[in-house]
């Protein structure tokens, strides 16, 4: 019997309406089961002595009942008072309770307790703890393993994770899953074979050590994070095999991209020749280029991009440049239309909110391929978009698409046999660490380097309670040419969030300072209403622009100067960094002030801390992947991507250069244990890994 392929119906108590509660989890056959593991465990293998107890410890104790009352307050609560053995007290304190649950506390019962101890207001207290009630001749036997505690659901207590888990652990001592690595690996990092590691995790014995088990640096944990890490290697690495084997139209060099260049009024950094070169030579081969080009916020990466574009079309050949929002596209439609004009390439523009006679007429150019160049938002790959030539495909800020939307817009490029070259560009820095693991099956490229006359925003923290002032010193800079951005997270008030609203302040604004030139943005407006506050404000007809996060990207006004954010412990370093960039691209000195209102949590202290510090945007990626861990960073909550059952980048990253080894060993010399190591923890996952 193969436990990868057993339906959790097939075990008792799992009807389909509980199987889709398991599938939310995204359980579905009994091996998911076996790597369903615990987020902590709780020992209730010995109990604790009731004088010995400290506030803060988790633990299980036992005594006699001699008191209980309710309190007579608004909200009350039902104390029970216990005596242990040794003759210390602890108050059983209970919130929820019902008439016969509290008739059940009688003075002289014998009751086993396990729970959370806290200070309460007279002595020591478990709040709602996990209780039995015996007689004092029918002691209940004490557990003999610890006591794992599951991710769990809404409708899925874990009692009934218990219950599924220890069928699915009796079926593994029945069909032992394959070891998957070979034995001089398991040797080499004293790691414990794969059915042993997972018999440990599910039913850790009493003297195995509940502190490494905690730190995750349990041989039985290293076992798994180690396999999981390697499995991923393994899918990256034989994704980058699979695109050397794939044919893309070689694409030569261009007399236009030296046209373009000759005519720019500024030179290229050394960081920008350096990764167009390795673009210019990915194009050249005749196997899909597979590029991944990060470079901090103003960096110049729209002009590499556009160079690889011209070559392209010059070649014959389509190019589709997608961006996540409406302003960032329509921002790559303004620069490329300025660079393509002269060179007298055909530029095409597609999103949500073309009038349906334009839509046909943009989509005709496309299909009969007089547009050479197709800028747009995820309007690019709806179905009825059918491209002549599709020969290269550049995705920016690609972590905000889901996947399904990447595959999408690349098998518009498939022609038969043959592959459109992908670049793919983002502007939030990712760490080494994170790149190489996420991305392992691109090539990356950094531009590293900002253009002369760049200088680093001076940045503020300042209490909330200081806002007049800021907005009064706003209004005297803007009196003497300076233009300014305010951002505010929400577009109106709310009663759930205390945070100033985009309108609000506008309204403030103008009633304080009726002659401040103010536009305002946010994401409801219409395309076109957005267009034109944001024409007018970069044409310095507007003196302020107040606007919620929907500026975060895509936005190049080079005489603002000044940036304001309200509410800024509520926004993420990437964002806020984001934010900030959109200031600090013209000749004047620049600044940045971070309004926030206390109490500030210790992330939030230490989140504003950085801003303040540093403009590097890699030393924010490197902070912010421990604030908040890969999974926001590379926005694959939402996406599907790279999410781990048990390895965690940031905590795990020793093992991450064994694994990338390994993972080569494994696919050149043992490709029978990659596959199995692949089925088990990828499965059919591996479709959307390319995208």
């Amino acid at each position: 019997m193969q436990l990868a392929r057993q339906r959790l119906t097939s075990l008792k108590g799992v009807g389909e309406k509980q199987a889709e509660k398991l599938a939310r989890l995204g359980l579905h056959v009994v091996q998911d089961l076996l790597f369903h593991l615990p987020l902590r465990y709780q020992d209730k293998t010995r109990l604790q002595p009731v004088c010995e107890l400290v506030p803060g410890q988790e633990t299980q104790i036992e005594g006699e009942i001699v008191s209980q009352h309710l309190t007579q307050s608004r909200n009350s609560s039902l104390l029970v008072s216990v005596i242990g053995a040794d003759g210390g007290r602890l108050t059983l304190r209970f919130f929820h309770f019902g008439f016969r649950q509290a008739q059940q506390f009688k003075r002289g019962s014998h009751i086993r307790a396990f729970g959370e101890v806290r200070g309460g207001p007279k002595g020591l207290e478990m709040v709602h703890p996990a209780y039995r009630l015996f007689a004092p001749d029918n002691r209940p036997p004490l557990e003999t393993t610890l006591t794992p505690v599951y991710p769990s659901t809404e409708g899925l207590g874990q009692a009934t994770l218990l219950k599924l888990i220890k069928q699915a652990m009796a079926l593994l001592q029945q069909y032992p899953l394959d070891e998957g690595l070979p034995k001089s690996l398991l040797s080499q990092w004293q790691l414990p074979p794969i059915n042993q590691a997972l018999t440990t995790l599910h039913q850790p014995q009493p003297h195995d050590d509940l502190a490494a088990l905690k730190a995750f640096t349990h041989p039985a944990q290293a076992r798994l994070i180690f396999e999981e890490l390697l499995t991923h290697q393994l899918s990256m690495q034989w994704l980058r095999q699979q695109e050397q084997t794939r044919f893309a139209p070689p694409i030569g060099a261009s007399q236009r991209v030296n046209q373009l260049l000759a005519s720019l009024p500024f030179e290229l950094t050394g960081a920008q020749q350096r990764v167009w070169a390795a673009i210019a030579e990915d194009l050249k081969r005749p196997h899909p280029m597979q590029r991944l080009v990060q470079g901090d916020v103003g960096s110049g990466k729209t002009i590499v991009a556009a160079m690889a574009a011209i070559q392209a079309a010059e070649a014959g050949f389509q190019v589709a440049v997608m961006a996540p929002t409406e302003i960032l596209a329509e921002q790559h439609r303004n620069h490329f239309a300025e660079w393509l004009e002269p060179l007298k390439l055909e530029l095409a523009w597609l999103n949500g909110r073309l009038k349906s006679a334009e839509k046909r007429h943009q989509l005709a150019r496309i299909e009969q391929g007089d547009a050479k160049i197709v800028v747009g938002t995820h309007a690019l790959f709806q179905k009825e978009v059918r491209f002549d030539r599709l020969g290269l495909v550049i995705i920016d800020e690609q972590h905000r698409f889901g996947v399904h939307q990447r595959l999408a817009l690349h098998d518009k490029g498939l022609d038969g046999e043959t592959h459109p070259h992908q670049l793919i560009m983002t502007a939030t820095p990712i760490p080494r660490t994170l790149a190489m693991s996420a991305y392992g099956d691109l090539d990356l490229s950094v531009i590293d380097q900002l253009p002369p006359g760049r200088q680093p925003v001076d940045t503020a923290v300042l209490n909330q309670s200081k806002r007049e002032d800021v907005m009064a010193h706003l209004v005297t800079q803007c009196e003497q040419g300076v233009q300014a951005y305010w951002v505010c997270p929400l577009i109106e008030e709310s009663d759930q969030l205390d945070a100033q609203a985009a309108e609000v302040t506008a309204e403030q604004f103008q009633q304080h300072w009726p002659d401040l030139r103010l536009g305002l943005i946010h994401g409801r407006m219409k395309g076109e209403e957005k267009a034109q506050v944001m024409a007018a404000f970069q044409a310095h007809q507007l003196d302020l622009l107040v606007a919620t996060t929907v500026i975060e990207v895509g936005v190049n006004v080079p005489n603002a100067s000044l940036m304001i954010i309200e509410n800024a412990e509520r926004l993420g370093l990437a964002q806020l960094h984001q934010l900030r960039g959109r200031v600090g691209r013209g000749a004047k000195k620049s600044h940045c002030v971070l309004l926030y209102k206390p109490p500030l949590s210790e992330t939030g202290k230490a989140r504003l801390n950085i801003m303040r510090e540093t403009n590097d945007g890699f030393v924010i990626a490197e902070e912010d992947l421990k604030l908040r861990g890969p999974g926001e960073i590379l926005g694959t909550r939402q996406t599907g991507g790279l999410q781990f059952r048990i390895a965690d980048l940031e905590r795990d990253q020793a093992w991450l250069n064994q694994a990338r080894e390994a993972a080569m060993t494994l696919l050149n010399q043992m490709p029978d244990e990659a596959d199995c190591l692949h089925q088990r923890w990828l499965g059919e996952k591996m479709g959307y890994q390319h995208a």
